[in-house]
């Protein structure tokens, strides 16, 4: 082993470790900078600008999610000679159907965790009696603010971060590694358990599923984005242990317990319910045909 093998493979690009830390060094920078940034933009608003606040969140998240994909393209770009399509974020052939099917799909695959945890009694549901108006309101900033923080995530953890792994054939190494630190860092939030780290872990995998079989992130997007929407804005669920951001949601959850079932307090994402909902949606997604790879 030379000096220089160290730090470059037979091919003669930067080895995929040091491309992670180049990337991961960038976007921890542009992090900071740009979480300050956010905060001052959302400061002089007439409305709650503190981070957690849905202002913030939604200026975070897109601005997060411009970071990674611009930090990505430049990584993607400089280290591997690869153009910005291959991140998966462009409006290729497939795009639009991808990230349509995703969307259905985390509905679906959010309405089976529900009605596992109904059907044992866990959870039950009345209708809103908030009004229409506070109600509409909820849905369209709640799923703004779901789908700016949901494309950051998928942009940072499926986006250059997993693919230069899975370039260097490491794949499974990358759904592992990109699952701990998407598990990892909503440990943060409220009511956080071992439980909800693990499920956490396994929707890291079925986001990474998803792309692997479209080579994209719309619809890993969609996924993502549609499941929390869903379980906030419409059943009025705990997203991750956040029900701020959802004050007035179509339907008022009664949770009954047991909380190993339904979550508790955190949401779905804390019981079995989800567990079994996010197996057999990344089965399907695996084995079941038909879905378009971007750009073919």
């Amino acid at each position: 082993m030379t000096f220089s093998s160290i730090f470059f493979g037979p091919d003669g690009l930067l080895r995929s470790g040091w491309r992670f830390g180049v990337f991961s060094a960038l976007f921890l920078v542009a992090g900071v900078f740009l979480s300050g940034v956010a905060f001052v933009l959302t400061s002089p608003l007439d409305i709650e600008s503190e981070p957690g606040s849905s202002a913030f969140l939604f200026t975070n998240g897109l601005l997060m999610t411009a970071a990674a994909l611009l930090i990505g393209w430049l990584c993607a770009s400089r280290l591997e000679g690869l153009p910005f399509s291959s991140l998966g974020a462009s409006f290729s052939s497939g795009w639009l159907q991808n990230l349509v099917i995703g969307s259905l799909l985390g509905a679906a695959t959010l309405a089976l965790a529900i009605a596992i945890a109904w059907a044992f009694g866990g959870v039950s549901f009345s209708v809103n009696a908030a009004g229409a108006s506070a109600i509409i309101h909820t849905m369209l900033l709640s799923f703004a603010v779901f789908a700016a923080a949901g494309a950051a995530e998928e942009a940072l953890f499926r986006g250059y971060i997993f693919q230069t792994f899975d370039r260097s054939r490491l794949t499974l190494f990358a759904i592992v590694l990109t699952s701990l630190l998407f598990a990892t860092v909503h440990n943060a939030n409220p009511n956080a358990s071992a439980f909800s780290w693990g499920n956490t872990f396994l929707a890291g995998i079925w986001f990474a599923v998803a792309y692997l079989r479209t080579r994209d992130l719309w619809f890993a997007t969609g996924l993502h984005v549609m499941w929390n929407w869903m379980q906030g804005a419409f059943f009025g669920i705990e997203v991750s242990g956040l029900r701020e951001l959802v004050p007035a949601p179509l339907l008022i959850e009664t949770d009954s317990g047991p909380a190993w079932l339904t979550g508790g307090s955190y949401g779905l994402e804390g019981g079995i319910a989800c567990t079994v909902a996010l197996l057999i949606s990344t089965a399907m997604i695996w084995f079941v045909p038909g879905l378009k790879r971007s750009g073919s």
